[in-house]
Formats: structure tokens, sequence, C-alpha cells
């Protein structure tokens, strides 16, 4: 506590100084518990933080177990990448399916007559370009009338309904090149002319006229007798979570499979985060009788009990007969003497061979136990759960701590202020004195040399 420098009189008391070591005397028990009291309240603070964090983390390992997405990785092979390709989304499954493709999808493609050339007259009237219901009609009249302007009027229409236009030349004149924007039958156009002899010359009948490239379905088989067509060579409905891309009329064989590493790696990050959570747990609530440290939380029976319920819980087996792993030990997570995890992945690759279902199910199920510490999790570390509520109390404890340190400060400055105000009395009470005895004393001496 700062205190003022007092001088007054000739007094030889230190009035300052006297006060400071009486305040510091006075307030050296209050200060160390106060102290104590912060850094034992900062501590936990700390650590049920800590406890909290490594609990997230186990539940950020265990994502891709307990929304099952680990299992929604898959690996395709391709016998003949040439003939197609596929990939598989989250929702396939393990299987192996042979796909003989017979025809592919194409656009419908057209070529007029020779012409003069692009930019010569072709006739007048109207053109219509027709794809099933939608259509557009064109006035072709003078002076656009050319190859090059019924091009352009095709390619800038509005109403266009999904035909390109352009002009090839060759020794034999210009051509106008009409192609389909999309595959399949169903995007076959006609085209019709109303006008002069001319401009018929453009117009184009499938029942009578022969196309470049006609407009067809892609067909192919899969496994020799479901047959199945496509208006595009791209498939996403022939197989359940399969894209099939057709490329050459062919055969292949799609064999889609679980991608098991993506599971090891799930499980393999479980066993990373579970001793993660295990050594903050244990350097917390550590008790270390040769170097007399004792952990934070030492004694805690709610961070006790949850690392219990989690362990119980990472350890636990599936009740029933039925075929296929009934623990985490089944799959390589098994505990060892010091209680942390270790992963075998040569037992999950040989159970995911044999029952990739089974295994699902149980790291994965409604009842498995990812599932059931995921939200033990969020019960513990919501807004109102466990933990967060224990750390609202504790900063509660550091305002109260606070408002005790600053009443204590309160009432050491009225003791500082009360005894500065005695010892300066008594400073000058002192300094009176003193010069009533200087005074007696040179009357005394002026007496004696009577």
């Amino acid at each position: 506590m700062a205190t003022n420098t007092i001088n007054l009189g000739s007094s030889s008391i230190d009035v300052a100084g006297i006060v400071k070591n009486l305040s510091d005397n006075k307030r050296k028990a209050t200060d160390k518990a106060l102290a104590k009291l912060e850094d034992t309240n900062k501590t936990k603070i700390s650590s049920v933080g800590n406890f909290t964090a490594s609990l997230t983390n186990l539940q950020k390992a265990i994502k891709s177990l307990s929304d099952g997405s680990a299992f929604k990785a898959h690996k395709t092979s391709i016998s003949e990448p040439t003939v197609l390709s596929a990939v598989a989304d989250p929702d396939a499954r393990a299987n192996n399916y042979t796909i003989e493709v017979t025809r592919l999808a194409a656009a419908q493609k057209t070529t007029s007559v020779a012409l003069a050339g692009g930019k010569a007259a072709v006739g007048t009237g109207t053109l219509t370009i027709a794809i099933g219901a939608r259509s557009m009609t064109l006035d072709v009249k003078p002076p656009a009338n050319s190859l090059e302007n019924i091009r352009d009027a095709i390619n800038k229409a509005q109403g266009n309904p999904g035909v390109t236009a352009s002009i090839v030349t060759g020794t034999d004149g210009a051509h106008l090149t009409l192609t389909s924007a999309s595959t399949g039958k169903q995007n076959a156009f006609t085209v019709s002319a109303n006008g002069d002899a001319d401009l018929s010359q453009l117009a184009f009948d499938p029942a009578k006229d022969t196309a470049i490239t006609a407009a067809q379905d892609a067909e192919f088989t899969i496994d020799g007798n479901t047959k199945a067509t496509s208006p595009t060579n791209t498939v996403a409905s022939a197989i359940d979570g399969v894209t099939l891309t057709l490329t050459k009329i062919g055969t292949s064989t799609v064999d889609i499979q679980t991608d098991s590493s993506a599971v090891a790696t799930s499980l393999n990050s479980l066993v990373t985060a579970y001793n993660q959570f295990i050594s903050t747990y244990q350097a917390l609530t550590k008790y270390d009788q040769t170097n007399q440290q004792v952990g934070a939380l030492i004694g805690d029976a709610t961070v006790t009990s949850i690392k219990s319920q989690i362990s119980t819980l990472v350890g636990s087996k599936t009740s029933g007969n039925a075929a296929g792993p009934h623990s985490l030990s089944d799959l390589g997570v098994a505990f060892q003497l010091n209680g942390t995890l270790k992963f075998d992945g040569t037992k999950l690759t040989k159970v995911l061979a044999t029952s990739p279902a089974e295994t699902q199910e149980l790291l994965s199920g409604s009842q498995s136990a990812t599932v059931k510490l995921d939200k033990l999790i969020t019960d513990w570390t919501s807004t109102n759960g466990i933990l967060s509520q224990r750390t609202a109390n504790l900063n509660a404890r550091t305002k109260d701590i606070d408002k005790k340190q600053a009443n204590f400060e309160i009432t050491m400055q009225a003791f500082v202020d009360r005894t500065t105000k005695q010892f300066t009395a008594l400073d000058t009470m002192m300094t009176k004195l003193g010069s009533t005895s200087s005074y007696l004393q040179q009357q005394f001496d002026a007496l004696s040399k009577k």
C-alpha cells in the first residue's frame, strides 16, 4: 500500500515507515489467503477447460463413426476403363456388376445441301425448328436471308429449343449444319420451311431425310438380364448410389467395395483422441507423492464419473449370438495395461471382409458406443451441461474473490488513514513537547548563571 511521507515538526518519528510496516503486517495473511484462493480458482478453471477440450476433441474424432460417414467411402474398380467409368456416392453398397454397352447416346446432327456460299441468299419465308413441344420460327426475308444471317438468327434466338448452327464450307459449297445441344431421342429436332423452293432446301424431316448423326439413347444391360436405356451417357439411375459414364461399346465389370482405409483411419483417430483424453485426465487427477504434486481435479466426482462412463462405453460388448463383431476389441481396438488403447488394423480388415454390415452396425448403429458417446459428450459440454455449469460457477467464484479483494483494500485504506492520523498527532505532540523542553532548559541555564 503506497503512503505519503509526513515531515511535521522536529520529532524523530517516521510516521510513513511505521504506518507501512503496520499495514504490511496486517494485510500479509489476508493477501496470502486471497492470492491462494485466486490461484486455485484460476487453476481449476483452466483444468476444467482442458478436460472439456479433451472431450470435444474425442467427439470430433468419433464423428465419422457416429454419423456413419466412415462407411460411405468406397473404392471402385473397372475392368475396362475405356468402356465406362463409375463413381460410387455415399449411398452405394458394396457389390459387383457386369455392364454391357450396346449403344451410346448421341445428339442429332444434320447438314443441308450445298449452297453457293455463306453470304448468298437462300430464299424467303419462315423456318421453324422444333424439339418435341418446343419450337422457334424465323422470318427469313431480304436482306437478312443468307446462310450467315440464318445461322446467327438461330444461335441468338431467345426461344431456341436447343439447337446450334454453324456453316461448313467444302469444295461443293456451303452447308448449314445443325446440332442438338443434348443427346437422346427426346432431343431429336425437325426443320420445316414455309416459303419458296430455295428456302425448302434447309428443311429436315427425320422420317425421310438422313442425319449425319441420328438422335439416340444409350442402351446397355446390367448382369446380362437387366436392359436399360438413358438419354445421356451419364447414367445415375441404373444402380443405386452409382453414376456410370458410358464411353465405348463393349463390356466391363464394376466392382464396388467399402474403403476399409476410411474406417481404419476413423478408428485410429478414436484411439488417438481417447488416449489424449486419458492423458489429460491422469494429469488433472494425479497424486505424485515423491514430488508432492497434486492434480487440480483430484478427487473430483464429476470428472471421475465422466471418465468411468467413457471407458465403460469404449470397452462395452453387444449382446446376442449374431455373427460378426461384438466389441471394439473384435475390430482391433483393445485396452492396454496403462488404460490407453491400441489399434490393430489387421483385425479390422479381416472383419470388414466377412461382416461389413455387422461392423457398420457395431460402430455406427443407433445403439453403438460411438453414437451413445457422442450424445453424452454433447450433454456434458452443452450450454446447460454439467461442465459448462461447472465453469460458470468457477467464474462466479472469481467475481466473489475480486469483490473480497476490493472490500479488503477499502478496509486497509481506512486502517492506513486512521493509523496515519494517530501517529501524525503523536508526532505533533512530541514536537511540541520537544519545543517546551528546550525552552525550560534555556530558562534553567539562565538562572544558573545568576
